[in-house]
């Protein structure tokens, strides 16, 4: 009897086998997974009384300031990711405490209902779009329209885009994010395809994520409908892995729809979209990101390799929720000696690098062990050289570290709500005031110097469908991308006991950003105002294209600036002629400028009656939380406003340093909400006798923002940070934490620039 039990039994644990391995090799392929569709949008626009009374608040708004021009602000977010782009999707799984799927139609919705925007854009990462997801995409994007009422003054603008998402190594590969943005939604009026960085979904082409991961993901998650979002995940992957590459050398129009078409370079990129012959424009952002930026990148490569940087890229994103790009500093992270060999800088009053807080935490760690000062100070010179060559993931060589020891190492510590380790040559500042004199950029290298003239933008840069969530500072988890904070492997994976030694990253077997550090840096995101003729779709575009365009951190301030000469012709007496933001004209008499703004509404709490009645209770929790664009009749203060001053290089190699003075002017505003009036001049224009770019920021008085403080240092009395309080993506910082501390909210004008010479 034993002897056929085992017969009996060898076969059935054959056949458990191949059902074990049959299931697994199924669920690593994504077979149990169910597609994420694009979803439903509500089939209603917003109600017309409500667009019209806030057009009656901002016309309020402008007679009290004095300003005359019939020109209304409208404001939009022009960088917005859906789960349709697979960091958006890693995040909404429930191992990241995520909500679940948040498709394009959610995006549409938020808007129009949420944050109550004028217009939009949807950007989901190109490298991971698979070609039904762009047709969905472009499906959704029309359907937004279709119901935002009348097409001359529609409740709200929705444009088609993308984002080219490339990161190099080092800074001569490196060229960073840019959104492409399109005039038109039909499909004759679209590429087939968005076109990616020549990279495949992850840095390097390795998926994390691969069969094996996938299978562990679905096998540790709960049984039942908690195994479930996993199974999609699998299926969100392996889509994108039978996407095939598209054909080099072939015209765009000749290539098949299905595949994947990528550039390279951003020249390569806008070859390919001056192919397709469609009105674009495209939008560098995050230059300044620390966190994928190798150090030591700045804008010279990509001024260099422009024909006209004002053909294709003539605005930029200085905030978002990622933070500010804004600032320039002299310092750097990383130094080069005499050769190619990476050194890490020494401490300033301004700066430390984190090469330098790794050799101060080995320094300790071996002090306390009895070690000579000798020894201890060699051990803290081999830290800062582990922590060079492991790049971004130089925290893994200080063994058992946590985010509080490395105190604000990495940081500008100086900087408005800055970006994660903070890279000052792909700073907004620093690309207005390079030169290029290498030529013009054509084949014979032959023209007049280049330069970049951007006009400013701040937009979300949200991974949750949220477009425009800068308008309370509530919900941190849902309305900024602190989620991110939680990718990575698990620590599990890495964990190591603090030792008085440091490690080269080949021994730790892992090397991976430093997710955990990041979350501190996530807030609600920016917004970009554009002085437009009217609201239909062409008058933005127009607006967007003459650069009349404006940054805020999410506040909907009101800004008006402008170069303003008196009237010398047939006009009206004492009239003056205005040249607005984004300009660029050429004088030799010093110029003089006027500055009017109009602070912010204070919020209600809640929502509307309109959105609760178009979305229902439960969408409306879903997409909002409960809580919208809700303005009160309270505005606020308008501090001061700060003037920055840039002469951009005269000659190849002028120090930059010397070209930004910022701030130039701080003019301080009247005590009351009803806007501020300031106007200037520049006495040394003339006796200067060289270009000059001059941009403001309207400040408002501080107000709770969440991670305002960031990294929250407590300082000494001496002001040197000795502890931090990051606001981490998960415990020990609640869920519910939203971070907040005092920032003051701002808006940053476009420049205008004024080319030294005469008239022509």
């Amino acid at each position: 009897m034993e002897g056929r039990a085992g017969r009996v039994a060898v076969p059935a644990m054959v056949a458990l086998v191949v059902v074990v391995i049959g299931y697994g090799y199924s669920a690593g392929q994504g077979w149990f997974g169910v597609r994420q569709t694009a979803g439903e949008i509500v089939r209603s626009s917003r109600d017309p009384e409500q667009v019209l009374e806030h057009r009656s608040h901002q016309e309020a708004a402008r007679e009290t300031v004095g300003v005359r021009a019939d020109k209304q602000i409208v404001f939009g977010d022009l960088h917005v990711h859906t789960t349709y782009s697979f960091d958006a999707f890693s995040i909404s799984l429930p191992m990241y405490q995520g909500e679940g799927a948040h498709p394009p139609a959610d995006a549409c919705d938020f808007a129009r209902f949420c944050s109550g925007l004028d217009f939009w854009s949807i950007n989901d990462h190109a490298e991971g779009l698979t070609p039904q997801q762009w047709s969905e995409t472009k499906e959704t994007v029309r359907q937004c329209n279709d119901v935002a009422g009348d097409p001359a003054s529609p409740d709200l603008v929705t444009f088609l885009g993308w984002e080219w998402t490339q990161i190099g190594t080092t800074p001569d590969d490196h060229y960073g994010h840019k959104n492409v943005v399109l005039l038109g939604t039909a499909e004759d009026e679209v590429p087939a395809r968005p076109i990616s960085s020549r990279q495949q979904l992850f840095p390097g082409g390795r998926n994390p994520y691969n069969a094996w991961m996938r299978l562990f993901l679905i096998a540790s998650a709960a049984g039942g409908q908690g195994r479930q979002p996993y199974h999609d995940f699998a299926r969100f992957l392996e889509d994108r892995e039978q996407v095939p590459t598209c054909e080099v050398g072939v015209d765009v129009r000749e290539l098949p729809s299905n595949c994947q078409e990528s550039a390279a370079t951003p020249r390569e990129l806008f070859a390919r979209m001056d192919a397709w012959a469609f009105p674009y424009f495209v939008i560098p952002h995050g230059n300044t990101w620390g966190f994928y930026t190798p150090p030591g990148t700045t804008w010279d490569k990509q001024l260099r390799e422009h024909r006209d940087p004002d053909e294709h890229e003539y605005l930029i994103e200085v905030f978002s929720g990622h933070g500010n790009i804004e600032e320039y500093r002299p310092w750097r992270s990383v130094e080069m000696d005499g050769g190619s060999n990476e050194v890490c800088p020494e401490p300033t009053p301004g700066f430390m690098a984190e090469c330098w807080r790794a050799g101060e935490i080995i320094a300790t760690r071996c002090a306390a062990t009895g070690e000579s000062e000798e020894e201890c100070a060699a051990r803290a010179a081999e830290a800062r050289r582990n922590h060079l060559a492991a790049g971004h993931a130089g925290h893994l060589t200080v063994p058992g570290s946590e985010v509080e020891d490395w105190l604000d190492a990495g940081q500008c510590r100086d900087c408005y709500m800055p970006a994660y380790n903070h890279r000052p040559g792909g700073s907004v500042q620093y690309a207005l005031a390079l030169r290029d004199f290498s030529g013009a950029g054509g084949d014979d290298g032959e023209g007049d110097p280049k330069r970049f003239r951007f006009g400013l933008i701040g937009s979300s840069d949200v991974h949750t469908a949220r477009p425009g969530t800068g308008y309370k500072e509530v919900q941190r988890r849902r309305m900024t991308d602190a989620g991110l904070g939680n990718l990575g492997p698990p620590r599990e994976l890495f964990a190591q006991e603090p030792g008085p030694h440091s490690v080269p990253i080949e021994e730790v077997g892992i090397a991976s950003p430093y997710f955990e550090r990041f979350a501190s840096f996530f807030g609600a995101g920016g917004l970009v105002a554009a002085h437009s003729e009217g609201r239909d779709r062409q008058s933005i575009w127009n607006a967007l294209e003459r650069k009349e365009v404006y940054a805020t951190s999410g506040d909907r301030i009101l800004l008006w600036f402008d170069l303003v000469e008196a009237n010398t012709g047939d006009g009206d007496a004492g009239a003056s002629l205005r040249v607005p933001m984004g300009s660029s004209v050429v004088r030799q008499e010093p110029p003089s400028f006027e500055v009017r703004a109009v602070g912010a509404f204070e919020q209600e709490p809640g929502c509307p009656p309109d959105s609760m009645d178009k979305l229902g209770a439960a969408r409306l929790e879903r997409l909002c939380g409960g809580e919208c664009y809700h303005p009160s009749d309270q505005r606020k203060r308008i501090d001061r406003i700060e003037v920055v001053r840039i002469r951009p290089q005269q000659y190849a190699g002028e120090p930059i340093e010397g070209l930004v003075e910022d701030p130039w002017r701080v003019l301080p505003c009247p005590e009351t909400r009803e806007g501020c009036t300031v106007r200037f001049s520049d006495p040394d224009f003339a006796s200067a006798a060289r270009d000059a770019v001059y941009y403001v920021r309207a400040i408002e008085s501080a107000s709770q923002t969440m991670n305002g403080a960031q990294l929250r240092c407590v300082e000494d009395e001496a002001g040197r940070c000795i502890e931090v309080r990051p606001c981490r993506a998960s415990e020990p910082t609640a869920y519910d934490d939203d971070c907040t501390a005092p920032a003051e909210e701002r808006a940053w004008s476009s420049p205008i620039f004024v080319d030294y010479g005469a008239a022509t």
